[in-house]
Protein backbone atom coordinates (compact mmCIF):
# COMPACT_ATOMS: atom_id res chain seq x y z
CA UNK A 1 0.00 0.00 0.00
CA UNK A 2 2.81 2.37 0.94
CA UNK A 3 4.66 1.53 -2.25
CA UNK A 4 1.55 2.30 -4.29
CA UNK A 5 1.16 5.63 -2.52
CA UNK A 6 4.73 6.60 -3.34
CA UNK A 7 4.13 5.61 -6.96
CA UNK A 8 1.30 8.14 -7.12
CA UNK A 9 3.67 10.87 -5.87
CA UNK A 10 6.51 10.25 -8.30
CA UNK A 11 5.91 13.34 -10.43
CA UNK A 12 5.92 15.87 -7.58
CA UNK A 13 8.83 18.17 -6.78
CA UNK A 14 11.30 17.16 -4.06
CA UNK A 15 10.68 13.44 -4.54
CA UNK A 16 13.70 11.20 -4.88
CA UNK A 17 14.32 7.53 -5.35
CA UNK A 18 15.46 5.41 -2.44
CA UNK A 19 16.82 2.24 -3.89
CA UNK A 20 16.00 -1.05 -2.24
CA UNK A 21 17.67 -3.96 -3.96
CA UNK A 22 17.19 -7.28 -2.19
CA UNK A 23 16.82 -10.43 -4.29
CA UNK A 24 14.03 -8.96 -6.43
CA UNK A 25 14.19 -6.08 -8.88
CA UNK A 26 11.49 -4.11 -7.12
CA UNK A 27 12.09 -0.61 -5.80
CA UNK A 28 10.23 1.77 -3.54
CA UNK A 29 9.94 5.51 -3.91
CA UNK A 30 10.46 7.79 -0.98
CA UNK A 31 10.21 11.45 -0.28
CA UNK A 32 13.14 13.75 0.31
CA UNK A 33 12.36 16.83 2.35
CA UNK A 34 14.72 19.75 2.70
CA UNK A 35 14.85 20.71 6.38
CA UNK A 36 16.20 24.18 6.95
CA UNK A 37 14.98 25.70 3.68
CA UNK A 38 12.53 28.54 3.48
CA UNK A 39 8.97 28.53 2.16
CA UNK A 40 8.67 24.77 1.86
CA UNK A 41 5.38 23.45 0.46
CA UNK A 42 2.98 22.15 3.08
CA UNK A 43 3.03 18.69 1.55
CA UNK A 44 6.80 18.36 2.13
CA UNK A 45 6.25 17.72 5.83
CA UNK A 46 3.64 15.04 5.12
CA UNK A 47 5.84 13.33 2.56
CA UNK A 48 8.86 13.51 4.83
CA UNK A 49 6.85 11.80 7.56
CA UNK A 50 5.90 9.04 5.16
CA UNK A 51 9.54 8.72 4.10
CA UNK A 52 10.81 8.41 7.67
CA UNK A 53 8.09 5.89 8.54
CA UNK A 54 8.73 3.76 5.47
CA UNK A 55 12.50 3.70 6.00
CA UNK A 56 12.08 2.74 9.64
CA UNK A 57 9.62 0.00 8.69
CA UNK A 58 11.82 -1.42 5.96
CA UNK A 59 14.99 -1.25 8.07
CA UNK A 60 13.26 -3.07 10.91
CA UNK A 61 11.84 -5.81 8.68
CA UNK A 62 14.93 -6.89 6.76
CA UNK A 63 15.99 -10.50 6.85
CA UNK A 64 18.77 -11.82 9.03
CA UNK A 65 21.12 -11.92 6.02
CA UNK A 66 20.43 -8.45 4.67
CA UNK A 67 23.11 -5.75 4.83
CA UNK A 68 21.59 -2.25 4.93
CA UNK A 69 23.80 0.55 3.61
CA UNK A 70 22.92 4.25 3.76
CA UNK A 71 24.93 6.19 1.21
CA UNK A 72 25.32 9.69 -0.22
CA UNK A 73 22.58 10.03 -2.85
CA UNK A 74 24.93 10.73 -5.76
CA UNK A 75 26.32 7.19 -5.41
CA UNK A 76 23.07 5.50 -6.49
CA UNK A 77 24.25 4.03 -9.83
CA UNK A 78 27.56 2.82 -8.36
CA UNK A 79 26.01 1.30 -5.24
CA UNK A 80 22.81 -0.19 -6.64
CA UNK A 81 24.01 -1.39 -10.03
CA UNK A 82 27.49 -2.61 -9.16
CA UNK A 83 28.97 -2.63 -5.65
CA UNK A 84 25.86 -3.60 -3.66
CA UNK A 85 24.77 -6.50 -5.90
CA UNK A 86 28.40 -7.56 -6.43
CA UNK A 87 29.04 -7.83 -2.71
CA UNK A 88 25.72 -9.56 -2.09
CA UNK A 89 26.47 -12.18 -4.73
CA UNK A 90 30.00 -12.79 -3.46
CA UNK A 91 28.82 -13.26 0.14
CA UNK A 92 25.44 -14.90 -0.49
CA UNK A 93 23.47 -12.22 1.31
CA UNK A 94 20.86 -9.62 0.40
CA UNK A 95 21.65 -5.92 -0.03
CA UNK A 96 19.43 -2.93 0.66
CA UNK A 97 20.62 0.58 -0.16
CA UNK A 98 19.25 3.91 1.04
CA UNK A 99 20.41 6.90 -1.01
CA UNK A 100 19.86 10.48 0.14
CA UNK A 101 21.77 13.67 0.98
CA UNK A 102 24.49 12.60 3.43
CA UNK A 103 23.72 15.25 6.06
CA UNK A 104 20.04 14.34 5.91
CA UNK A 105 20.89 10.66 6.36
CA UNK A 106 23.21 11.40 9.28
CA UNK A 107 20.50 13.33 11.09
CA UNK A 108 17.99 10.54 10.50
CA UNK A 109 20.43 7.93 11.82
CA UNK A 110 21.23 10.09 14.85
CA UNK A 111 17.50 10.44 15.55
CA UNK A 112 17.16 6.64 15.17
CA UNK A 113 14.73 7.02 12.30
CA UNK A 114 16.73 4.42 10.40
CA UNK A 115 19.14 1.71 11.46
CA UNK A 116 21.61 0.82 8.68
CA UNK A 117 24.76 -1.25 9.14
CA UNK A 118 27.09 0.98 7.11
CA UNK A 119 27.02 4.68 6.34
CA UNK A 120 28.87 6.13 3.33
CA UNK A 121 29.40 9.87 3.19
CA UNK A 122 31.26 12.34 1.02
CA UNK A 123 33.56 14.36 3.33
CA UNK A 124 33.70 13.52 7.00
CA UNK A 125 31.22 16.15 8.16
CA UNK A 126 28.11 13.92 8.17
CA UNK A 127 30.03 11.09 9.85
CA UNK A 128 31.28 13.45 12.53
CA UNK A 129 27.67 14.18 13.52
CA UNK A 130 27.34 10.47 14.34
CA UNK A 131 30.80 10.13 15.87
CA UNK A 132 30.00 12.87 18.39
CA UNK A 133 26.92 10.86 19.38
CA UNK A 134 29.03 7.71 19.78
CA UNK A 135 27.30 6.01 16.86
CA UNK A 136 30.07 5.73 14.24
CA UNK A 137 33.43 4.00 14.12
CA UNK A 138 36.59 5.31 12.44
CA UNK A 139 35.78 6.30 8.83
CA UNK A 140 37.79 4.81 5.98
CA UNK A 141 38.46 6.87 2.82
CA UNK A 142 38.03 4.78 -0.33
CA UNK A 143 37.34 7.12 -3.30
CA UNK A 144 37.24 10.73 -4.39
CA UNK A 145 35.63 12.89 -7.04
CA UNK A 146 35.79 16.50 -8.25
CA UNK A 147 33.39 19.29 -9.14
CA UNK A 148 32.62 19.91 -12.81
CA UNK A 149 30.33 22.21 -14.77
CA UNK A 150 27.59 20.06 -16.30
CA UNK A 151 24.84 21.20 -18.65
CA UNK A 152 21.72 19.91 -20.32
CA UNK A 153 22.21 18.72 -23.90
CA UNK A 154 18.74 20.17 -24.57
CA UNK A 155 19.57 23.61 -23.21
CA UNK A 156 19.41 26.60 -25.55
CA UNK A 157 22.85 27.44 -24.16
CA UNK A 158 24.40 24.04 -25.01
CA UNK A 159 26.39 25.48 -27.94
CA UNK A 160 27.80 28.19 -25.70
CA UNK A 161 28.95 25.58 -23.18
CA UNK A 162 30.58 23.55 -25.96
CA UNK A 163 32.35 26.68 -27.19
CA UNK A 164 33.65 27.34 -23.67
CA UNK A 165 34.88 23.75 -23.46
CA UNK A 166 36.90 24.47 -26.60
CA UNK A 167 38.39 27.58 -25.00
CA UNK A 168 36.15 30.27 -26.52
CA UNK A 169 35.32 32.10 -23.29
CA UNK A 170 35.23 31.85 -19.49
CA UNK A 171 32.72 29.29 -18.22
CA UNK A 172 31.48 31.44 -15.36
CA UNK A 173 30.38 34.21 -17.71
CA UNK A 174 27.62 31.95 -19.06
CA UNK A 175 26.45 31.21 -15.51
CA UNK A 176 26.24 34.92 -14.82
CA UNK A 177 23.76 35.46 -17.66
CA UNK A 178 20.40 36.66 -16.38
CA UNK A 179 18.34 34.11 -18.32
CA UNK A 180 20.19 30.95 -17.25
CA UNK A 181 18.34 28.28 -15.29
CA UNK A 182 20.91 27.10 -12.75
CA UNK A 183 20.21 24.27 -10.32
CA UNK A 184 21.83 22.86 -7.18
CA UNK A 185 21.01 20.83 -4.09
CA UNK A 186 20.47 22.05 -0.53
CA UNK A 187 23.71 22.73 1.41
CA UNK A 188 21.90 22.00 4.67
CA UNK A 189 21.14 18.39 3.76
CA UNK A 190 23.50 17.49 0.92
CA UNK A 191 27.29 17.93 0.78
CA UNK A 192 26.97 18.36 -2.99
CA UNK A 193 24.96 21.54 -2.47
CA UNK A 194 27.57 22.69 0.02
CA UNK A 195 30.39 21.89 -2.44
CA UNK A 196 28.67 23.83 -5.24
CA UNK A 197 28.66 27.02 -3.17
CA UNK A 198 32.23 26.56 -1.91
CA UNK A 199 33.51 25.75 -5.41
CA UNK A 200 32.06 29.00 -6.75
CA UNK A 201 33.54 30.90 -3.81
CA UNK A 202 36.94 29.47 -4.72
CA UNK A 203 36.33 30.45 -8.35
CA UNK A 204 35.67 34.04 -7.26
CA UNK A 205 39.13 34.16 -5.68
CA UNK A 206 40.88 32.24 -8.45
CA UNK A 207 39.54 34.45 -11.26
CA UNK A 208 39.69 37.67 -9.18
CA UNK A 209 35.95 38.18 -9.57
CA UNK A 210 34.70 39.03 -6.05
CA UNK A 211 31.01 38.95 -6.97
CA UNK A 212 31.13 35.75 -9.05
CA UNK A 213 29.45 33.42 -6.53
CA UNK A 214 26.79 35.96 -5.57
CA UNK A 215 25.92 36.74 -9.19
CA UNK A 216 25.44 33.04 -9.99
CA UNK A 217 23.81 31.84 -6.77
CA UNK A 218 22.05 34.85 -5.30
CA UNK A 219 21.56 33.92 -1.65
CA UNK A 220 23.12 30.70 -0.34
CA UNK A 221 19.61 29.44 0.39
CA UNK A 222 17.91 30.34 -2.89
CA UNK A 223 14.68 28.30 -3.24
CA UNK A 224 14.46 28.99 -6.97
CA UNK A 225 17.69 27.04 -7.54
CA UNK A 226 17.46 24.26 -4.96
CA UNK A 227 16.17 20.78 -5.80
CA UNK A 228 16.68 17.26 -4.54
CA UNK A 229 19.46 15.51 -6.41
CA UNK A 230 17.07 13.21 -8.28
CA UNK A 231 14.93 16.15 -9.35
CA UNK A 232 18.00 18.19 -10.34
CA UNK A 233 19.33 15.46 -12.62
CA UNK A 234 15.89 14.77 -14.10
CA UNK A 235 15.37 18.44 -14.92
CA UNK A 236 18.81 18.75 -16.50
CA UNK A 237 18.27 15.71 -18.69
CA UNK A 238 14.82 16.97 -19.68
CA UNK A 239 16.08 20.46 -20.52
CA UNK A 240 14.12 22.13 -17.71
CA UNK A 241 17.40 23.42 -16.27
CA UNK A 242 20.45 24.65 -18.16
CA UNK A 243 23.40 23.84 -15.93
CA UNK A 244 24.77 22.91 -12.54
CA UNK A 245 28.13 22.58 -10.80
CA UNK A 246 28.14 18.98 -9.62
CA UNK A 247 30.28 15.93 -8.92
CA UNK A 248 32.06 14.46 -11.93
CA UNK A 249 30.77 11.05 -10.87
CA UNK A 250 27.16 12.33 -10.85
CA UNK A 251 27.52 13.99 -14.27
CA UNK A 252 28.99 10.85 -15.79
CA UNK A 253 26.32 8.61 -14.26
CA UNK A 254 23.62 10.86 -15.74
CA UNK A 255 25.37 10.98 -19.15
CA UNK A 256 25.51 14.78 -19.00
CA UNK A 257 28.15 16.72 -20.95
CA UNK A 258 30.56 18.44 -18.60
CA UNK A 259 33.57 20.72 -18.42
CA UNK A 260 36.54 20.13 -16.12
CA UNK A 261 37.26 22.98 -13.70
CA UNK A 262 40.78 24.01 -12.58
CA UNK A 263 42.15 21.79 -9.78
CA UNK A 264 42.64 24.89 -7.65
CA UNK A 265 38.84 25.18 -7.32
CA UNK A 266 37.34 21.75 -8.13
CA UNK A 267 37.82 20.27 -4.61
CA UNK A 268 39.31 17.15 -6.16
CA UNK A 269 43.00 17.41 -5.28
CA UNK A 270 44.43 16.86 -1.81
CA UNK A 271 47.51 18.94 -2.73
CA UNK A 272 45.25 22.01 -2.74
CA UNK A 273 43.74 21.21 0.65
CA UNK A 274 45.05 24.39 2.26
CA UNK A 275 43.80 26.53 -0.61
CA UNK A 276 40.36 24.91 -0.43
CA UNK A 277 40.09 25.55 3.30
CA UNK A 278 40.51 29.29 2.71
CA UNK A 279 36.77 29.57 1.97
CA UNK A 280 33.85 28.75 4.25
CA UNK A 281 30.13 29.43 4.48
CA UNK A 282 27.37 29.38 7.05
CA UNK A 283 23.66 28.66 6.76
CA UNK A 284 20.91 29.19 9.31
CA UNK A 285 18.31 26.43 9.55
CA UNK A 286 14.65 26.96 10.43
CA UNK A 287 15.30 26.20 14.09
CA UNK A 288 17.82 29.06 14.26
CA UNK A 289 20.92 26.86 14.38
CA UNK A 290 23.84 28.17 12.32
CA UNK A 291 25.69 25.50 10.36
CA UNK A 292 29.25 26.30 9.27
CA UNK A 293 30.95 24.55 6.37
CA UNK A 294 34.56 24.76 5.21
CA UNK A 295 35.81 23.51 1.85
CA UNK A 296 37.64 20.17 1.83
CA UNK A 297 38.70 17.66 -0.85
CA UNK A 298 35.74 15.55 -2.00
CA UNK A 299 36.59 12.21 -0.43
CA UNK A 300 34.13 9.36 0.16
CA UNK A 301 34.25 7.60 3.54
CA UNK A 302 32.61 4.47 4.89
CA UNK A 303 31.93 3.83 8.55
CA UNK A 304 30.46 0.85 10.36
CA UNK A 305 27.73 2.02 12.70
CA UNK A 306 27.95 0.85 16.28
CA UNK A 307 24.35 -0.36 16.26
CA UNK A 308 24.94 -2.53 13.17
CA UNK A 309 23.00 -5.80 13.23
CA UNK A 310 25.74 -7.45 11.16
CA UNK A 311 29.11 -5.99 12.21
CA UNK A 312 31.12 -8.86 10.73
CA UNK A 313 29.48 -8.58 7.32
CA UNK A 314 29.73 -4.79 7.54
CA UNK A 315 33.48 -5.08 8.13
CA UNK A 316 33.76 -7.37 5.10
CA UNK A 317 31.91 -4.78 3.03
CA UNK A 318 34.34 -2.07 4.16
CA UNK A 319 37.21 -4.24 2.91
CA UNK A 320 35.35 -5.01 -0.31
CA UNK A 321 35.42 -1.31 -1.22
CA UNK A 322 39.18 -1.72 -1.79
CA UNK A 323 38.84 -4.83 -3.95
CA UNK A 324 39.83 -4.92 -7.62
CA UNK A 325 36.22 -5.41 -8.68
CA UNK A 326 35.02 -2.40 -6.67
CA UNK A 327 37.79 -0.20 -8.09
CA UNK A 328 36.87 -1.18 -11.66
CA UNK A 329 33.24 -0.18 -11.01
CA UNK A 330 34.31 3.07 -9.35
CA UNK A 331 36.39 4.11 -12.35
CA UNK A 332 33.56 3.14 -14.68
CA UNK A 333 31.22 5.48 -12.77
CA UNK A 334 33.64 8.40 -12.67
CA UNK A 335 35.16 7.93 -9.20
CA UNK A 336 38.86 7.91 -8.37
CA UNK A 337 39.70 4.99 -6.03
CA UNK A 338 41.91 5.59 -3.01
CA UNK A 339 44.38 2.91 -1.99
CA UNK A 340 43.71 1.43 1.44
CA UNK A 341 47.02 2.58 2.95
CA UNK A 342 49.03 4.72 0.56
CA UNK A 343 46.48 7.53 0.13
CA UNK A 344 44.52 7.29 3.35
CA UNK A 345 47.01 9.53 5.12
CA UNK A 346 46.16 13.21 5.19
CA UNK A 347 42.48 12.99 4.27
CA UNK A 348 41.23 13.83 7.73
CA UNK A 349 38.56 16.39 6.87
CA UNK A 350 37.51 18.41 9.87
Amino acid sequence: MLKALFSDLCNLDHVSWTRWRPSSASSAKSVTSRPGTRNRPLHDGLFAGLFFSSVALLCSSVSAKTLVIAYAGSMGPLMDQYIGPGFAKAHNIQYQGIGRGAFGLARMIKARQMNPDVFISITRGPIQLLAKAGMAQNPLPFARTRMVLAWSPHSSLAKKFLAVKNGADSWYKILEMGNIRFGRTDPLTDPQGEATVLCLMLAAKYYHQPLLAQQILGQVENPSQIFTEASLIFRLRAGQLDACVTYQSAARAAALPFLQLPPEINLGESRFRRQYSSVSMQVRSDDGHIWRFKAHPLIFYSTILRHSHHPRIAAEFARYLFSKAAKVWMRKCGYIPIAAKTEARGVNNK
